[in-house]
């Protein structure tokens, strides 16, 4: 029986087909257009702010093209052109996209650590001892990363139900042939939850050879989703979308991917130690960061458990300091997603999922917070960014594609938010993952991009890498 939330899926991507906005140096095939009508509406289908889909977002093509345009790395254009449709035609998992290490609605995960999976098709492309030997090192990459231990099953219903099938196979949402989409599975939950599926209209392969896929590599992604992971847009994370081939013998999972499973599922303990993750690096041209603010004399970046000061008044990079958030800010030990300083006050406020700290220095205890208790609804789980503006008064807190304003005078939440970004804040893109405000002007950070914004203006002054704050 298909699970409630899958035929919504399915009934939430009937969508109407609509003329998708065309770059006029594109000279593109009209059935490149109809691949990426179909694409956009399988892997980006629009929502309401509270989850739900409906029509008229679902027929706005350009704001669809562009969310992917984000995703991948391009430039945000909302217009179809030749290299956007390249992309679009990668080899990739057939679950929809989302962002950095991110979760399915509500979370949903295993509750016990063992978790069953069971092979109920083999694929001829392989023996089978092959095969199950590639699914149990699939699984171990995870196990390795978080508290959890997988036993097969050879009858019976188990948690992770393993199948190779091709075009409609059972689940209402066939298979594309060979290419295009080349596996696809199910968060966890019941029924379906779970289960991964593999199209065996693919070649698949122990190695790397062509034409065809390594088992390994697609498995490894799909267990990702049975866990309860979604899709990354780290180019780097085994948990973004498109193929690219990896070698069991030699592979680890990436710091993102092992930051979402720990969210989830707690840290693997050796002894008594937990397993540690080493410091980002800052010169990844890639690297984002999740928060910025001003803590006294010094600018925090935070990214993930590790943070990096530099003094405001100094571009000497040799005085850069770094550590893990939780030596520097001893109350805080999780990842800060959002941050903001107010000068006047001398405090920073930094945000972890619904709680917020209140910080007045370095190396000194915190005090803590709930957003609610700031004029939140309760649908909002985390903030992606703030800024505060000392000119205004007021703070912006920065929410998906939406932002809040809060006025710090009187302690509340402005009427008519929250309201889009794109709308109000033209030339930063719809998705914010961090701001402060310097010497009269905010700077934004969107993945690996920086931007000098004049709000009085309303304008983006210029773009940088991200990490050039850090001197590279």
């Amino acid at each position: 029986m298909l699970p409630w939330s899958s035929l919504l899926f399915l009934l939430g991507n009937l969508t109407l087909v609509v003329t998708l906005p065309i770059a006029a140096e594109s000279e593109l095939k009209p059935e490149d257009v109809t691949f990426a009508e179909e694409y956009l509406s399988r892997f980006y289908p629009l929502r309401e702010a509270d989850g739900t889909r409906t029509r008229r977002q679902a027929a706005a093509a350009e704001e669809r093209l562009r969310q992917m345009q984000e995703f991948f790395g391009l430039e945000a254009t909302g217009r179809l052109s030749r290299q956007t449709v390249a992309v679009m035609k990668r080899e990739r998992c057939g679950v929809p996209d989302t962002e950095n290490y991110s979760f399915y609605p509500d979370k949903p995960r295993w509750r016990n650590s063992t978790v069953t999976y069971r092979i109920v098709k083999y694929t001829p492309d392989l023996k089978r001892k092959d095969v199950e030997r590639t699914f149990r090192q699939a699984l171990k990459i995870w196990s390795d990363a978080a508290p959890l231990k997988f036993v097969r099953l050879d009858h019976g219903e188990a948690d992770i139900m393993i199948n190779f099938g091709s075009k409609a196979h059972g689940d209402f949402f066939p298979f594309d042939g060979p290419k295009g989409v080349l596996a696809h599975a199910f968060e966890p939950g019941e029924d379906i939850g779970g289960d991964a599926h593999f199209d065996e209209d693919e070649i698949w392969t122990m190695g790397n050879k062509k034409p065809g896929y390594n088992l390994f590599t697609v498995a490894a992604h799909e267990f990702g989703h049975t866990l309860g992971l979604s899709h990354s847009k780290d180019p780097s994370a085994l948990m973004y979308p498109n193929y690219k081939y990896y070698n069991p013998a030699t592979y680890s999972l990436p710091r993102d991917d092992v930051l979402g499973i720990q969210e989830l599922y707690g840290f693997p303990f050796q002894g008594r130690k937990p397993v540690a993750l080493p410091p980002p690096e800052k010169c990844d041209p890639y690297l984002s960061f999740d928060a910025v603010a001003v803590i006294g004399r010094d600018i925090a970046f935070f990214k993930n458990s590790y943070m990096w000061l530099r003094m405001t008044w100094m571009m000497n990079w040799n005085s850069l300091r770094e550590g893990l958030i939780s030596s520097l800010l001893p109350s805080i030990s999780s990842p800060v997603d959002a941050a903001y300083d107010i000068p006047a006050k001398g405090v920073a406020y930094l945000f972890t999922g619904p709680k917020f700290w209140i910080v007045q220095q370095l190396n000194m205890k915190s005090y803590s917070g709930s957003i609610y208790d700031i004029g939140f609804p309760t649908d909002v789980k985390q903030v992606d960014a703030a800024v505060h503006v000392k000119e205004y008064g007021k703070t912006y807190f920065f929410v998906g594609e939406r932002y809040y304003r809060f006025d710090e005078t009187w302690s509340r939440m402005d009427p008519g938010f929250p309201r889009r970004i794109r709308t109000d804040w033209p030339g930063i893109g719809s998705k914010i993952d961090a701001a402060f405000e310097l010497a009269g002007y905010i700077h934004f950070f969107s993945g690996p991009k920086a931007y000098k914004y004049d709000y009085r203006q309303r304008q983006v002054l210029y773009a940088v890498r991200a990490n050039a704050w850090l001197g590279c």
